[in-house]
């Protein structure tokens, strides 16, 4: 399990006020964070900066899910 004690976590500039969105931790060594706003105590789905990048970019094109 990856600890997640030194996570800085930040959520996106495009969030909505009714708090519906994820934060991302990219500060951790080898780990890409990402977690629920509204559950911050809940788990979180990890990612290598490979994949993070991959599914950044996807979005970011408009990739199909």
């Amino acid at each position: 399990m990856t600890d997640l004690t030194g996570a800085t976590w930040r959520k996106s500039r495009r969030s909505t006020a009714q708090g519906n969105c994820v934060e991302v931790a990219d500060n951790l060594p080898g780990v890409v964070a990402v977690r629920d706003s509204k559950d911050v105590d809940g788990p979180a789905l990890l990612f290598d900066a490979s994949q993070w990048r991959s599914f950044v970019s996807g979005v970011k094109g408009g990739a199909p899910s």
